[in-house]
């Protein structure tokens, strides 16, 4: 198996309220990653990771946003326990990234949405493939099944109509059309819901 020669961080984002920026602090603690946290004076965060040797660091600049604080960094490691912390960091604390994977003769580049990884691309010379997509295959079928649902309903209401169309076109009496009216309504303003 080749040997990965650096990660690379194009862009990972996170949004954070409180309670978790106090658990992303404890998170590095529990994994050992030497860490410097600074509270700014605007209530911003300033969050230095480093590997043990102190030749490579991850910065993150938290905003305090409302009720959240937001960071979006870049950077490219190639300590192992600081990779491997970045990584399970983005998982746990549902993070988007890209990350480039780089080897010596292609790069493995994930996409992550919301700390899960949803596509994975092999770039090399040659050019690049998908090497896994996630599908939401049964959100797909439910989608499917409720347009289904809808076309059966709105199939149901059109019958209706025709039905009192047809009601209405024999009937003389002045009551009776009235009441066909007013379902008519009934019927044509639910199925302008149902079609929209």
């Amino acid at each position: 198996m080749a040997q990965r020669i650096a990660t690379e961080y194009v862009k990972a984002s996170l949004q954070l309220t409180a309670e978790e920026m106090a658990g992303f602090v404890r998170f590095f603690d529990e994994l050992h990653v030497r860490q410097q946290v600074r509270v700014l004076e605007n209530g911003n965060h300033e969050m230095v990771l480093e590997d043990d040797a102190g030749r490579e660091e991850v910065r993150f600049i938290f905003e305090r946003q409302q009720e959240r604080y937001v960071t979006v960094v870049s950077c490219r490691l190639l300590n192992p326990k600081l990779t491997n912390a970045m990584r399970k960091a983005v998982s746990a604390f549902h993070g988007d990234a890209i990350v480039n994977r780089i080897y010596p003769t292609y790069t493995m580049v994930y996409h992550y949405e919301q700390g899960a990884v949803r596509k994975i691309v092999e770039q090399t010379a040659g050019g690049s493939r998908v090497v896994f997509e996630y599908k939401d295959t049964i959100g797909q079928l439910e989608a499917r099944f409720n347009r289904m649902e809808i076309e059966r309903e709105i199939g149901a209401v059109q019958h209706a109509i025709n039905e009192l169309l047809d009601m209405r076109n024999q009937c003389s009496d002045r009551e009776q059309i009235a009441g066909i009216d007013e379902r008519l309504r009934r019927f044509t303003k639910q199925l302008f819901v149902l079609e929209a």
